[in-house]
């Protein structure tokens, strides 16, 4: 059974959010308007408490108000309306009186909130109201804006309603999940309870505080809130948002391993790409160009000479070094489609019935259905698995004196202790998680139940359930990587005294750019650099489990660190590339 990692605590804690307050809250405000919403957008929303205020645009709130209107009329003339003067789904032939109508939306909201399991991060519950409030300023879905209000006061004052993770099937969206929200901002159920700035409160206490009344959904209003995809949407902006972090450290691990192997850099001449032109090829190609520019670890054959390196070495690296490009290359085109794909849903209305409030016309369809959103976190936990899977194969290398030309076995360091082992136990902890994550890249679009609530949703996508495992295959992901920047510090280490013969600093030797990570994660670690041992000298001089913690920590968690400053030009260049012609600023 696959155990979902949600941490111990749904709490952020108290200092983290002290941290980055301050800066913050100095930064524009984001100002959202139903379109133009990136992923940084949310992240610096959700993750960062970036403060956020709906449009004033007089287009914007005409159009919702348009659609309250049109709305009002068909309750008023107790036309047919499904989910407004029906019940809903399976039990949709029955009509309710208009008397009944405001009812309905709020049994609906009410009867909703029976999700199960641990309690979603703050940080995708936060995402997923800023989502919500988003696609209603669209104008198709005929709710009030003073809802959206209410969604923003909470975000902007750290009220966050506590979610469970089960409960959607992500066909009519996020119900279960979005039905804590809507009742967290009503505030009609004393049992749904809140994250009041690390206090868990109800959600009736919680409006109080803010000095916000209880309401009422009014007709149509309480499927407004919770019938559509913003929930799994937030996880999924979150996933495909450190996916591009977690790319550059990738990339960078492997230049450090170009360099640690004395790897020849041929394979990486712009003639390959000329002649084979994959986008996401040419991308890694430069990205590593880049990375090794300046390295006198490795050997330099882009002059295309034929020529031996040595008696001792094969003419050309093996597959890992030499196919980095065409491996990483799909996956990086992968990257770049989920990113596009979640953004269009980040932007988009996705409840039903909509309005089109032009004509006048309700139209009853299912844009609620998460397939885009379950798809994507698919693909983005296949891509996981296998960047993963690639990393591992470079570590075997790196460890293995048959292989790694001329480092020792193990990667050793002092050879004069007898029971050393060098980094054996970091390969072997990290080769336990390379194949969870080739597991939790099994789909989940194709699992869906069919028998849901009366046979009515006959299809689904499980989008939440695919974008939460995401969350955990990127939760997990950075431990790997972790263990893969420890092991290559190690290596370069040694490769640099094997170069110099009396000497374990590597500095000298590397890339500017791989200099940058190398000092960065002995900062971290607290590990100086020392001329004579390297990083891992004799057993049990460092607690490793803790460095590991220490760089997953920083990969993601702390983009003020040094790690993630040493990286961050790879990030920044591999989002730039996400559009091919339209550039998108923050408001």
């Amino acid at each position: 059974m696959i155990h979902t990692e949600f941490h111990s605590s749904h709490l952020y804690p108290m200092e983290a959010r002290k941290n980055v307050h301050d800066k913050q809250r100095l930064e524009p405000v984001i100002v959202i308007r139903g379109q133009g919403l990136t992923l940084e957008h949310a992240v610096q929303v959700s993750r960062r408490y970036r403060q956020v205020k709906l449009t004033d645009d007089t287009n914007v709130c005409t159009r919702m108000d348009q659609s309250v209107d049109v709305l009002e009329e068909v309750v008023k003339a107790a036309l047919p309306l499904y989910g407004v003067t029906t019940l809903f789904g399976g039990l949709a032939t029955e009509v309710v009186s208009n008397d009944v109508a405001t009812e309905l939306q709020n049994n609906l909201v009410r009867v909703h909130t029976a999700g199960a399991g641990p309690i979603m991060p703050l940080e995708s519950i936060r995402a997923a109201m800023l989502l919500r409030a988003n696609t209603h300023l669209i104008g198709a879905s005929g709710i009030r804006r003073q809802w959206d209000e209410k969604l923003i006061r909470f975000l902007n004052e750290e009220v966050t309603p506590l979610v469970p993770v089960f409960g959607s099937i992500g066909a009519s969206g996020d119900l279960i999940p979005l039905s804590y929200i809507a009742s967290a901002i009503s505030g009609q159920d004393e049992h749904v309870k809140v994250d009041f700035k690390g206090e868990t409160i109800s959600a009736p206490e919680a409006l109080q505080k803010l000095g916000l009344n209880i309401e009422k959904f009014n007709p149509k209003e309480g499927l407004a809130m919770i019938n559509g995809t913003s929930v799994m949407t937030a996880s999924a902006t979150l996933a495909a948002y450190d996916l591009y972090t977690l790319m550059a450290a990738s990339l960078h691990i492997h230049a450090m391993a170009f360099q640690a192997l004395a790897a020849n850099n041929q394979p990486l001449h712009p003639f390959f790409y000329q002649v084979r032109s994959h986008p996401g090829q040419i991308e890694v190609t430069d990205a590593l160009l880049e990375l090794i520019n300046g390295s006198k670890m490795i050997y330099n054959g882009l002059d295309g000479k034929l020529t031996k390196r040595s008696e001792d070495e094969p003419i050309q690296d093996r597959y890992s070094i030499r196919c980095c490009p065409q491996f990483l290359g799909p996956m990086v085109e992968t990257m770049h489609d989920i990113s596009r794909t979640i953004e269009i849903e980040i932007n988009c209305a996705n409840d039903n019935p909509l309005i089109d409030v032009n004509t006048r016309k309700i139209y009853c369809g299912g844009n609620f259905l998460g397939e885009h959103v379950s798809i994507a976190m698919d693909r983005l936990r296949q891509t996981v698995g296998l960047m993963a899977k690639h990393l591992d194969v470079q570590i075997a290398q790196l460890v293995t004196p048959e292989f790694n030309n001329g480092l020792p076995a193990c990667l050793v360091g002092n050879q004069n202790r007898e029971v050393n082992l060098g980094v054996k136990a970091l390969q072997i902890c990290g080769n336990s998680i390379m194949p969870y994550l080739l597991f939790l890249g099994t789909p989940m679009a194709d699992k869906f139940p069919t028998h849901a609530e009366q046979y009515n949703q006959n299809i689904n996508s499980m989008g939440h359930m695919s974008a939460c495992l995401a969350h955990q295959s990127i939760a997990t992901f950075r431990q790997h990587l972790s263990i893969c920047l420890l092991i290559c510090v190690q290596a370069l280490d040694l490769r640099a005294n094997k170069i110099t013969k009396n000497n374990y600093d590597a500095r000298s030797l590397l890339s500017d750019k791989s200099r940058t990570v190398y000092e960065a994660v002995r900062s971290i670690i607290n590990v100086p650099i020392d001329e004579k041992r390297s990083y891992i000298w004799n057993d049990g001089e460092h607690a490793l489990d803790k460095h590991i913690a220490l760089i997953s920590e920083n990969l993601t968690m702390n983009e003020d660190g040094p790690l993630f400053k040493a990286i961050e030009p790879t990030i920044v260049w591999l989002r730039s590339k996400r559009y091919s012609n339209e550039a998108r600023r923050m408001p």
